[in-house]
C-alpha cells in the first residue's frame, strides 16, 4: 500500500473548485486571448488542476486543449522553437478538417521555419519577440553561409550550413518586403485561419512543470508563450512556482536592475505574462486530516471502490467550508463505506492524531504528507518483511516520526536515551507526556527544581547522576511548546520498547553503535565534547568510573574525533579526553596511540603542547619524546614542524 505521487483526476484537496473556476473565465469570452497562472508550491497539486480542467473542457467539442510538459523540453536545442511546432502539429493532428486548408497549414510552418532558419543561421536573426529577419536580412545571411562553405569550420559543420542555406532557400520570397513587426502579424493571422480552418472556437494549451525546467528553457518556453498572448480564440494555462519563474528571469537576464520602483523585474516580467493567478492555498488542520484520511482508506479500499467516492463526496461537502466543519469521523467512515469501514480503522486514528502537527510541519503542502505517510507504510513493510513486524504499531511509528522529521534534535535525544535503556525506554517521556498548560508555566519557572521521571525531587548533582534521570534533557524538553505540541500526540510511548522502531529507522542513522555499548554512559560521553570549562568539572565524576567504562568511554569520544576528519584545529573532544585520562590514568598508551594515528601531514600546531600534565607513566613520557622528534622532521607540514621544534626545547610544562 504505497500511495501514487503523480498527478490525479481524483479530487482530494477541493481544488475542483479553481479549475472549474479557471473554465468558467476561459469559457467566458473563448475569443479573448489569455494567460492564466497557476501558482503553489512543489507538490501543492498544480499538475492535478491542470488535469480537472483538461477533463473538464474534454467533453466540448468547440475547445481543443492541448497540453506540455515543459520539462520534457529541457533536452530540445530551442525551447521555444518546439514548444511552438508541438501547438501548431497537435492542431493538425487533432483536427483532420485542416486537410483541406493545404494553404493554411503551409503559411504557419513557413513562419515557423523562419524562427528555425534563424537559429540555424548562428543567431544572426533576432527572436520572435525583436523579429523575423527581412529578406535582405536572409539574403545577405546566405550570401555569408555560401562564403564559408570552403571552411566549415568557421560557423558549424558543413552538413549543418548546407541545410541552413537550404532552408532558407525554401522559405525566401524575394518580392516580398514585409518589415519585422508585419512578419510576425503575419504568423498570428495565419494561425487565427488556421483555428478557423479547423473549427475551433478556442484553443486551450496547459503547459505544466515550468518551474522544474532549467532557467533558459523555462524562458524560451515563456517566450512562446508571448508570441501568442495576441491571437484570437488562444489561452494559456501556467502551472509553476511564481518564486521559481522569478529566479528564471533574474539568472537568464543578469544584468537588469534589481528594481523598478515599489516591484522588481522578475516579477513584472512575470505579471505582464500571467494575466489571471491562482494560488493553491496550503491545506489546514482539518483539510489535512480530511486528506490523510481519504489517501489511507483509497490505499485499503480501492479509488474505485463504490463506497470510497461516497467518502470522497462527503468530504468535498466538509471541506467547502473547514473554519467550521470537523474531520472525517467514524460515523461518516461507516456510513460511506459500509463493510469495508473497518479497513479504514488505521486511517481514521492516523489523521486524528498525526494531522494537526503534520499540517504544521508539512506547510500544508500535499507532496510533503504524502510522502511523510509512503515513508510510514514503507518503514511497516520493511519491518514485516525483516519479521519484526508485529512489533510494530503503526501510531507509535507515527508518533516517533513526526519528531524524526520535524524536532530532529528531539528524535535524536529519545533515540539515544532508549537504545541504552535495559527495556529500551525512554523514561522522561513519561513526564513529559502528562505536562499541561499549567504544568508548561511551571516547567518554565526558574525557581522550579528539576525532577525526575517519579515526579521525585532530585537528590545529588553528580554527573553520572543526571546522566540517568536526565532532568537537564526534560526542563529542556517542556521549555519548547512545539515539543510539548508533539507530547500530547497519543498515544503514549513512555512505557514502550522504542528499539524496533529505532531499528527500522536506520536508513537516516544508525543508534545501535556507540551509544548501545556505553549504556547510561551515552550522555557523558557528549558532555566529553563540549567545552575545556565544562569538562574541567567532570575530573572527579569520572574518577568513580570502573576501568572497562572509562575505556568504553575513552573509546566513543575517540571514534567521535576521528570521524570528524578535521585536525587543523583542535577538535572537540580533546579537553574531555584530557579530563578523562587525568582521572583514569591507566588510559594514557591510548592516548598516546591516538596521537601517534593523527595524519602528520593535516594537524595543526594545538596538537604538541600540553601533554606533560596528562603523561606520568616513565615509558608514556619516553613515547612521547619519540613522537614529538618525529613531528620535527616532517617535510610536509612546516607549521607541525616548527612547533614540534618548539615543544622540544622548552622546559616540560602542564597543560
Amino acid at each position: 500500500m504505497i500511495l501514487t505521487d503523480h498527478e490525479t483526476k481524483i479530487d482530494l484537496l477541493n481544488n475542483e473548485a479553481i479549475a472549474t473556476t479557471i473554465i468558467g473565465l476561459l469559457r467566458e469570452r473563448p475569443d479573448r486571448p489569455v494567460t492564466i497562472g497557476v501558482h503553489g508550491d512543489w507538490g501543492a497539486g498544480k499538475s492535478s488542476v491542470l488535469e480537472m480542467i483538461e477533463g473538464g473542457l474534454s467533453g466540448n467539442g468547440d475547445v481543443l486543449c492541448l497540453k506540455f510538459n515543459g520539462w520534457r523540453f529541457q533536452g530540445f536545442e530551442d525551447a521555444k522553437i518546439a514548444l511552438i511546432e508541438g501547438i501548431v502539429t497537435g492542431l493538425v493532428e487533432k483536427r483532420p478538417a485542416l486537410t483541406k486548408a493545404a494553404g493554411t497549414v503551409k503559411d504557419v510552418f513557413n513562419s515557423i521555419d523562419w524562427l528555425k532558419v534563424a537559429k540555424n543561421a548562428g543567431g544572426l536573426a533576432l527572436t520572435a519577440f525583436t523579429g523575423i529577419p527581412t529578406p535582405d536580412q536572409i539574403g545577405a545571411i546566405v550570401s555569408t553561409l555560401e562564403g564559408v562553405l570552403a571552411d566549415p569550420g568557421q560557423l558549424a559543420t558543413k552538413e549543418n550550413l548546407s541545410s541552413a542555406i537550404s532552408g532558407v532557400k525554401a522559405i525566401l520570397k524575394p518580392s516580398e518586403t514585409k518589415n519585422v513587426p508585419e512578419e510576425v502579424e503575419a504568423f498570428r493571422k495565419a494561425f487565427d485561419k488556421l483555428l478557423k480552418d479547423a473549427g475551433v472556437e478556442q484553443l486551450v494549451v496547459l503547459i505544466d512543470d515550468l518551474d522544474r525546467c532549467l532557467p533558459d528553457t523555462a524562458i524560451e518556453t515563456l517566450e512562446a508563450i508571448r508570441l501568442f498572448v495576441f491571437t484570437a480564440r488562444t489561452a494559456f494555462v501556467v502551472a509553476a512556482d511564481e518564486a521559481m519563474i522569478e529566479y528564471a528571469v533574474r539568472k537568464h537576464f543578469p544584468d537588469l536592475p534589481e528594481t523598478t520602483g515599489p516591484r522588481d523585474y522578475a516579477r513584472n516580467y512575470l505579471e505582464k505574462l500571467i494575466q489571471i493567478p491562482f494560488r493553491i492555498p496550503a491545506l489546514g488542520e482539518t483539510e489535512t486530516r480530511i486528506y490523510v484520511t481519504l489517501l489511507l482508506a483509497g490505499a485499503e479500499v480501492g479509488e474505485d471502490d463504490a463506497g470510497y467516492l461516497e467518502l470522497i463526496k462527503a468530504a468535498r461537502e466538509r471541506l467547502k467550508r473547514p473554519w467550521e466543519s470537523a474531520p472525517l469521523d467514524a460515523a461518516a467512515v461507516n456510513t460511506a463505506l459500509g463493510e469495508n469501514a473497518s479497513k479504514a480503522h488505521n486511517a481514521l486514528m492516523l489523521s486524528d492524531q498525526i494531522g494537526p502537527i503534520l499540517a504544521s510541519g508539512a506547510k500544508g503542502n500535499p507532496r510533503q504528507i504524502k510522502r511523510f505517510l509512503n515513508t510510514l507504510l514503507l518503514r511497516q513493510k520493511t519491518a514485516d518483511a525483516r519479521g519484526f513486524g508485529d512489533e510494530i504499531k503503526l501510531p507509535v511509528l507515527a508518533k516517533l516520526m513526526l519528531a524524526e522529521r520535524f524536532l530532529p534534535s528531539l528524535f535524536d535525544q529519545i533515540a539515544t536515551v532508549a537504545v541504552t535503556h535495559p527495556m529500551g525506554r525512554c523514561t522522561d517521556l513519561a513526564a513529559l507526556e502528562k505536562v499541561d498548560v499549567t504544568d508548561d508555566a511551571n516547567s518554565r519557572n526558574p525557581s522550579t527544581k528539576p525532577k525526575a521521571a517519579d515526579g521525585k525531587e532530585l537528590k545529588g548533582t553528580g554527573v553520572i547522576a543526571a546522566a540517568i534521570t536526565e532532568s537537564a534533557i526534560l526542563t529542556e524538553w517542556k521549555s519548547s511548546q512545539s515539543i510539548l505540541a508533539w507530547a500530547r500526540v497519543q498515544p503514549s510511548i513512555a512505557e514502550i520498547d522504542l528499539r524496533p522502531y529505532l531499528f527500522v529507522t536506520k536508513d537516516k542513522k544508525d543508534y545501535f553503535g556507540p551509544a548501545s555499548v556505553l549504556g547510561h554512559l551515552a550522555v557523558v560521553a557528549e558532555k566529553l565534547l563540549g567545552p575545556k570549562l565544562s569538562v574541567q568539572t567532570l575530573e572527579s565524576e569520572l574518577k568513580q568510573l570502573a576501568q572497562p567504562e572509562a575505556e568504553k568511554l575513552f573509546e566513543a569520544v575517540r571514534t567521535k574525533i576521528m570521524s570528524g576528519d578535521t585536525f587543523d584545529s583542535q577538535p572537540a573532544g580533546i579537553e574531555g579526553m584530557v579530563v578523562l585520562v587525568k582521572a583514569q590514568p591507566t588510559l594514557q598508551s591510548r592516548l598516546l596511540d591516538f596521537l601517534n594515528a593523527l595524519p602528520s601531514s593535516r594537524c595543526g600546531p594545538w596538537v604538541v603542547g600540553g601533554w606533560q600534565s596528562v603523561f606520568k607513566d616513565t615509558d608514556v613520557l619516553a613515547r612521547l619524546d619519540r613522537l614529538l622528534d618525529g613531528w620535527s622532521k616532517v617535510t610536509s607540514n612546516q607549521m607541525l614542524k616548527l612547533a614540534a621544534e618548539a615543544a622540544i626545547k622548552t622546559p616540560k610544562g602542564g597543560r
